[in-house]
């Protein structure tokens, strides 16, 4: 069931960002990929052969040319399914239904399994290669964890760092800033249809940015400058070389129009720079909040300048 946070849109529900799950969005849009490069084949040779019910050759797709994918499906049921082979019909819509069911009927990790076992096993080249980028493609739109590397589905989102994101999002009224840029992160990255992966990085970035503001007591602050003056008055017992290397990683400025960064300007900017900025920024932001429990700060007692 979900939580108070989850059903009002405080906080994101666990498969904004899918580790150990697989909606039906997923799920669907993988076995379209399937559809697409492999069943739709053999589909259109059977139209194609299914005219004389006399004749063997013409209402099976045993008798195809399509060898590559005739054989994957021998593979499938030989050492996938592991069925006796004697039970393979030849009869495609028949075989279809069966491997149609197993899949919408698998575990989030057995979809993945079956996938490799896809890659690893089917001969011709050029359309493995439109498989893996169109699989990749989707497991991206729909915020999967995993990616086809090589012939080999890996995580690249642990559960850890959904679980950082999920702190740096529980904030009391006082750090409310600090969530929302974080949750608007999040929002940016999560779009599907057309994620946003710059104005991400902005806003984690700016998560740290409004934390750092309230500690330094200065609303208007860069991040270098907030740091500095926390350094300075020593507000926080933070180490210099961990305050030098978080201001030297994003390598701030900021100017009337509001705050630059290098990385900004990139073209190529991709999901996972958007996600390890989001990571670290949350972690960042929790790590100062504990900092501030420590320290005893009480924002509402601070005169802002």
């Amino acid at each position: 069931m979900d939580t108070f946070s989850q059903r009002h849109g405080f906080k994101p529900k666990r498969d904004i960002m899918q580790i150990e799950s697989m909606n039906d969005d997923l799920r669907n849009s993988l076995w379209n990929v399937l559809v697409l490069l492999f069943w739709s084949q053999l589909e259109r040779y059977y139209q194609g052969y299914h005219i004389d019910y006399r004749e063997k050759e013409s209402s099976t797709y045993k008798y195809v040319e399509r060898d590559d994918i005739k054989s994957l499906v021998i593979n499938l049921w030989f050492s996938h399914f592991k069925q006796q082979f004697d039970n393979l019909s030849w009869y495609w819509r028949q075989d279809y239904t069966f491997i149609k069911q197993s899949f919408f009927e698998y575990k989030w990790y057995e979809i993945y399994d079956f996938l490799e076992f896809i890659a690893r096993n089917y001969r011709n080249d050029s359309t493995l290669e439109q498989f893996i980028g169109l699989c990749n493609d989707v497991l991206e739109r729909e915020l999967s964890g995993y990616r086809f590397l090589d012939l080999i589905i890996t995580p690249i989102t642990s559960e850890t760092e959904i679980n950082i994101i999920e702190e740096a999002l529980a904030g009391e009224d006082r750090l409310a800033p600090v969530s929302n840029h974080i949750n608007t992160a999040l929002t940016y990255l999560s779009r599907k249809e057309n994620p946003d992966y710059r104005n991400s990085i902005k806003e984690s970035i700016s998560a740290v940015e409004s934390i750092c503001c309230l500690i330094a007591n200065d609303k208007k602050a860069t991040l270098g400058k907030a740091l500095n003056m926390i350094e300075k008055e020593q507000k926080l017992d933070l180490h210099p070389a961990l305050s030098k290397a978080f201001s030297q990683l994003y390598g701030y400025t900021s100017d009337a129009d509001g705050i630059r960064h290098a990385l900004l300007d990139e073209s190529d900017l991709d999901f996972e720079d958007a996600k390890f900025m989001l990571v670290s920024c949350s972690a960042f932001t929790n790590y100062l909040k504990g900092k501030i429990i420590k320290a005893g700060i009480d924002f509402n007692n601070q005169q802002q300048e």
